[in-house]
């Protein structure tokens, strides 16, 4: 996502507010007054934009984040349960539309004003701000680990307090009493003095008048009796029992079916086509050339990527022969000869150049503590591309006639997608309505509308609705990849072995800003970076840039510690003392893993601490070395996210998150020759299996800072924790990966 400076966001505040940011005019009322039609039906009132209420006191929360198995709606629903004093066992969950009324404007709030103590007045101005710059920008984004820490504390939960005292009100008003005398307890108000209780569906249609307070008064977490509790995740009966939609299941009347290809080398194009042999195969019934198209503006910035084809047929399976039947000649556009080599050469001509180096941070005098270092350590890391790999692979169905276009896909930025569909195929917004689904996961890729564009494209020439399914293959050959890159460091040490210098100089800024940075008290740190592009198409890859940087910095903090003859754990330590709350995470990782206990020989640990998305997370890998193989046997995972609104399913991201960096670490690697990716499919392009899997052990702990992610944060620290470790018991620093091409892996904690 990119990334929303206060210069840029007031800017476009002022644009969209005609200048009037802190007018009246701003304030954004009750939208859910033009909503009811849209949202709600039967005998369901919406009473907020994100709640309504049935007439059997069923509260349904509408959460305007996607699910790709996080578990991010649940917890959502939880918090506004929460603040709404909702009877947990009545509460469902729907996904908001892809209408600008539900764009994310928590967002903004949450990324901008983080920390910022608004007087009430200005509030409901600053919230009116948000709403229209986030519905201008088409911001329905599910991604950045930001669904809980901002939707959720400034939406969800302001939406069931505010909730709770409209139907308050309203049953004051029925009853005659005052409010004062009122309370409330599992969705129902309660007059206690007259023996009273009504269910919240008695007020629903009176409350819906009102418009809610953007201040209402909050729960002390003291008071939670919801948030904080390990509730059954209310995605999972349907996907347990079938009944849950995903977009591969989307059935319409007269649906066809696609597949297609596109140009090897990104950016390329077809030379020529030869498809009689695909048109003569039964059940073809076209082939289409689709242009090449940039996802630019819908989240960061992407370069155009390349002419594809796409066989239509009765069947995805009849597609795919029709695919395979193609006599397609390639036009590389003179990229052809791009390689690793090629691509690793060129970053680090530019590392050593150094021309448009631009700080990160800049303390201390670096000549001078370098120049009268009793040591210096270097060190270069190196990281490849690497392929998101969602289970469900890339598909989406659409209908376009008539200059309407209908779409069905599982994404992660309806509106985004919607606007982007509208601008491919030359139509108003209003005119496209988007469907989103359920995803087989996620992890950054399904924010891109590449195939989305692909489909709608394709239906708009047949005039019919097409179900356009990627092939495993096409799938890892054009994702939109975590970038390769190179990172240098030199270290300065004093004669008593403390880091008194620290710098650092990689390719290629990308997003979070903060990523590169450390955490550690050293006085001199130089850190920045050049830019190095390349024509691969990059895109954010779960954690984004604090994977790749986890893995370089906790790295290289261990072999500093290592050059000074100290203990990893104590090394880092004593570099925190400015740092309490990291220092609080770090000392529970070791005491949790038994730091201090002396292994069996043959095995070793490994620690890695890293701050991403709001939370702290510290890890401790231990490993063995069986001859040749290496076996992971266990990770202990500390995460700090202030408050864990979903224990077990903050538990679940943690132990997402480490598998997912293990996999990357220990495989991960997308490889270009001749201008193209040459992997295809899992056989190359592996993934950590239950056999390799270690024991994992997740910690919490609930500081009552500002809430933090935990999609994201598991990720990054995981890579360097299993290096170190595996430097702790082989004498190898792995400074490049995957590991796979140094060391060989066998069976982990769970099978050994």
């Amino acid at each position: 996502m990119g990334k929303w400076t206060r210069r840029a966001f007031i800017t476009a505040g002022v644009l969209v507010g005609g200048g009037a940011i802190f007018g009246v005019a701003m304030r954004p009322g009750n939208l859910a007054l033009g909503l009811q039609d849209s949202v709600a039906d039967g005998d369901e009132t919406l009473v907020h934009s994100f709640v309504k209420i049935d007439a059997d006191n069923v509260i349904t929360a509408i959460t305007p984040h996607a699910e790709l198995g996080q578990g991010a709606q649940t917890a959502l629903a939880q918090m506004l349960a929460e603040e709404l004093d909702a009877d947990w066992d009545k509460v469902r969950i729907e996904e908001a539309p892809a209408m600008k009324e539900y764009a994310a404007a928590s967002i903004g709030r949450g990324i901008l004003l983080a920390g910022v103590d608004l007087p009430g007045f200005v509030v409901p101005t600053v919230e009116g701000v948000m709403i229209r710059v986030a519905s201008a920008m088409d911001l329905q984004v599910t991604g950045g680990s930001l669904s809980i820490r901002t939707t959720g504390v400034y939406g969800m939960r302001v939406a069931g307090a505010a909730t709770r005292d409209m139907l308050m009100e309203a049953a004051s008003k029925a009853w005659g009493v005052p409010v004062r005398e009122l309370t409330t307890d599992k969705s129902h108000v309660i007059h206690a003095a007259s023996d009273r209780s009504e269910p919240y569906a008695t007020f629903a249609a009176a409350a819906a008048k009102m418009t809610p307070s953007y201040t209402p008064t909050l729960k002390d977490a003291s008071e939670f009796k919801i948030v904080g509790t390990s509730v059954e995740r209310l995605d999972i009966p349907s996907k347990v029992d079938g009944t849950a939609k995903f977009a591969l299941d989307v059935r319409v009347p007269d649906l066809v079916y696609a597949t297609s290809r596109r140009a090897p080398v990104f950016g390329g194009a077809i030379a020529s086509l030869d498809d009689s042999a695909a048109r003569a195969l039964p059940g073809v019934i076209d082939v289409i050339r689709l242009p090449s198209s940039s996802n630019d503006g819908v989240i960061g910035s992407y370069e155009p990527t390349g002419e594809s084809v796409a066989v239509v047929a009765d069947s995805y399976w009849t597609a795919r022969r029709g695919l395979d039947a193609l006599e397609i000649t390639w036009d590389d556009k003179g990229l052809g000869g791009v390689s690793d080599e090629t691509i690793y050469a060129q970053h680090a001509e530019t590392l050593t150049a150094a021309e448009g180096r631009e700080a990160d941070r800049e303390t201390g005098d670096l000549d001078a503590t370098f120049d009268t270092a009793a040591q210096v350590i270097e060190a270069e890391y190196r990281v490849p591309y690497l392929a998101h790999t969602c289970m469900e692979p890339m598909n989406a169905t659409a209908h376009v006639a008539d200059g309407k276009a209908e779409i069905w896909v599982g994404c992660q930025n309806p509106l985004g997608f919607r606007r982007f569909v509208a601008e491919v195929l030359d139509l108003d917004e209003e005119n496209v309505t988007l469907h989103n689904h359920f995803m087989g996961g996620g992890f950054g890729r399904k924010a891109l509308p590449d195939a989305t564009v692909q489909v709608a494209r394709v239906s708009q020439a047949l005039g019919r609705p097409v179900q356009l399914i990627w092939s495993r293959e096409e799938d890892i050959r054009q994702d939109f990849y975590r970038p390769a890159s190179i990172s240098r460091f030199r270290g300065a040490l004093d004669a008593d072995g403390a880091l008194i210098g620290w710098q650092n100089s990689y390719v290629n800024k990308m997003e979070p800003q903060e990523a590169p940075l450390i955490p550690y008290g050293v006085p001199t740190q130089d850190i920045g970076f050049v830019q190095s592009p390349s024509h691969v198409p990059w895109g954010a890859w779960r954690s984004v840039d604090e994977s790749q940087h986890g893995f370089y910095t906790e790295s290289f903090i261990d072999e500093c510690a290592a050059a000074a003859g100290q203990d990893a754990y104590a090394f880092r330590a004593a570099l925190l003392s400015e740092h309490p709350r990291h220092r609080a995470v770090l000392d529970r990782a070791a005491k949790e893993a038994g730091w201090e206990t002396p292994l069996p020989p043959n095995r070793g640990r490994g620690i890695a601490l890293k701050e991403s998305f709001g939370s702290i997370v510290a890890q401790v890998v231990e490993v063995t070395l069986n001859d040749s193989d290496i076996s992971i046997d266990r990770v202990v995972g500390v995460i700090d996210l202030g408050q864990a609104v979903t224990p077990d399913g903050v538990a679940a991201q943690i132990e997402s998150g480490i598998v997912y960096g293990l996999t990357a670490a220990i495989f991960g690697q997308i490889n270009i020759e001749d201008g193209a990716v040459t992997q295809s499919n899992f056989h190359d392009y592996e993934a950590m299996r239950m056999s390799t899997a270690p024991v994992i052990e997740t910690h919490i702990i609930n500081s009552g800072h500002p809430i933090g992610g935990a999609g994201e944060p598991g990720t990054p620290p995981a890579a360097a924790a299993l290096a170190n470790a595996i430097f702790a018991v082989t004498g190898t620093r792995i400074r490049d990966l995957p590991m796979i091409n140094h060391l060989s892996f066998s069976a982990g904690g769970l099978y050994a």
